[in-house]
């Protein structure tokens, strides 16, 4: 999916982050924030927590295109080794990133959220 000059976010790969290094700061945040927003359907992300996560809700017209929608999500999750927190009903997704191990933001969060934006709704 990754080529060498293509540098958009939903085209980059998640690389391991198991603490050691620094979660973005609230300005680094905010210039990530703005590089998502102006990718195609990058609308509707916000920073949370004073900068240390990523949220957005998705609706869905019902529970089985939700329910389809969290299994991209989970699919994404599962080739990238980074997992979001979910919270799912009948019609909406909300999707919550925050690398754990760093306790805030890291290039990761940016990368999956560019990702789950590409899946077809």
């Amino acid at each position: 999916m990754s080529s060498g000059t293509d540098d958009t976010l939903v085209n980059k790969k998640c690389v391991p982050c198991h603490g050691g290094v620094s979660a973005l700061t609230q300005a680094e945040a905010e210039q990530m924030l703005r590089r998502l927003l102006g990718a195609p359907g990058g609308d509707g992300w916000q920073l949370a927590e004073g900068g240390k996560a990523l949220k957005r809700e998705f609706k869905f017209p019902d529970f089985y295109r939700t329910m389809s929608f969290v299994n991209a999500v989970a699919h994404i999750a599962n080739i990238e080794d980074h997992h979001p927190d979910l919270e799912c009903g009948w019609g909406y997704c909300r999707i919550r990133y925050q690398t754990h191990s760093i306790g805030g933001l890291h290039e990761n969060d940016f990368i999956c959220a560019a990702k789950v934006d590409a899946i077809p709704r």
